[in-house]
């Protein structure tokens, strides 16, 4: 999974390289291939990235719960 995240990212960077160049020599083609490119990387490589990076729970810690406000309000009342 992690080898194939970093494929997607190549074709990003590469597929977004040649949008600004077509872009910079004002081809006609050029604001189609980078809307390609914005939805590839919306679509394609941010859901697979997610998944990836929180699949195993590892979001948990960022999430406040009443059990982590009581402690974080003791916490400031003793100090």
């Amino acid at each position: 999974m992690k080898i194939l995240i970093k494929i997607l990212f190549i074709v990003f960077l590469i597929w977004s390289i040649l949008g600004v160049y077509l872009i910079n020599t004002e081809h006609e083609k050029a604001k189609i291939v980078m809307g390609l490119c914005v939805l590839y990387l919306s679509f394609i490589f941010m859901p697979i990235f997610i998944y990836y990076r929180y699949r195993d729970g590892k979001y948990k810690k960022y999430i406040i719960n009443d059990d982590k406000l009581r402690n974080a309000f003791k916490q400031q009342g003793k100090g």
